[in-house]
């Protein structure tokens, strides 16, 4: 049997040669943490990716091993571990009009039509939110999308589009709205020269006036309770796809809650919802309605 000293010297050892392994109950107990605080299921198949992950976050704050850090973070009051935690293994994959079908359809159909209920009923607030926003580049194409469309009209409107995600570290990056040319390289050239400025680096940033529409907050979906007037469109794509059927079902409810009757949902092209399982009428591939009428 060996002493604690020998255990936490081997373990040392194992940092320094960055051998780091996993205990099966370490492992579950950081995948329940997760869960329960995120919604993330970690299956076994991710194992690897925790410990690929954290590694570099026990090396930083030289913990010399997963079992230490966990007992760390169940016993940190202030919340900074697990925020940590979240922002390393939250997936946070975007790009500038990804699944370019969805803006499509949102110029095309969709702002007409929220546009005519608006006007219908006298009002002029058009609520937009993003949720899992990640790095920005989403926020910011629904917010090109929209403004290009509307043009003219949109200056009219109160409008605004919230823009949230769960990881802080994120969240700085699409505030300050600054990417590498090999990001941009989707986005067309006219709305590049009406929304981008080049820098001297040879990065590109957003412009003041686009930035300015959108409130980028950190927000987590596993809430009870979101405390926002009703939307008329909702994106909250390739996120579900990290949740079991049951917290899919949970989310999608508060979402429903979320949205004007009549308002629009778009969901990730591999998160198909089942209409006859909720209370959304499905348009088109990936994009959902929430019901007029009850």
């Amino acid at each position: 049997m060996k002493t604690a000293l020998e255990q936490l010297t081997e373990a040392a050892d194992s940092l320094e040669t960055g051998a780091m392994r996993l205990s099966d109950p370490d492992f579950r107990a950081i995948s329940k943490l997760v869960y329960d605080n995120f919604g993330i299921c970690l299956t076994d198949d991710k194992r690897g990716l925790v410990v690929g992950r954290l590694q570099s976050t026990l090396h930083r704050r030289q913990i010399p091993s997963f079992s230490i850090y966990l007992d760390m973070l169940l016993n940190d009051r202030t919340g900074a571990m697990l925020s940590e935690l979240v922002n390393q293994i939250s997936t946070n994959h975007t790009s500038f009009f990804r699944e370019n079908s969805h803006f499509q359809f949102l110029q095309q159909k969709v702002l007409a039509d929220v546009m005519e209920r608006l006007q219908q009923q006298r009002r002029r607030d058009l609520r937009i939110w993003c949720a899992a926003c990640a790095s920005g580049e989403e926020a910011y194409t629904i917010q090109m999308s929209v403004m290009k469309t509307l043009g003219l009209q949109y200056t009219a409107l109160d409008a605004g589009l919230l823009a949230t995600d769960i990881s802080a570290k994120v969240l700085q990056q699409a505030t300050q709205g600054i990417y590498s040319a090999d990001r941009v390289q989707d986005i067309p050239q006219d709305y590049l020269r009406s929304y981008f400025r080049l820098q001297a680096d040879g990065s590109y940033q957003v412009q003041e006036r686009l930035r300015q529409e959108i409130m980028f907050r950190r927000f987590n979906l596993m809430n009870g309770t979101f405390p926002f007037k009703p939307f008329q469109i909702i994106f909250c794509r390739n996120v579900m796809i990290y949740f079991d059927a049951n917290t899919r079902l949970n989310l999608l409810q508060r979402l429903h809650n979320c949205l004007e009757p009549g308002g629009y949902l778009f969901v990730g092209h591999s998160e198909a919802i089942n209409s006859g399982s909720t209370p959304f009428k499905n348009l088109v591939p990936a994009v959902y309605q929430r019901r007029l009428t009850a």
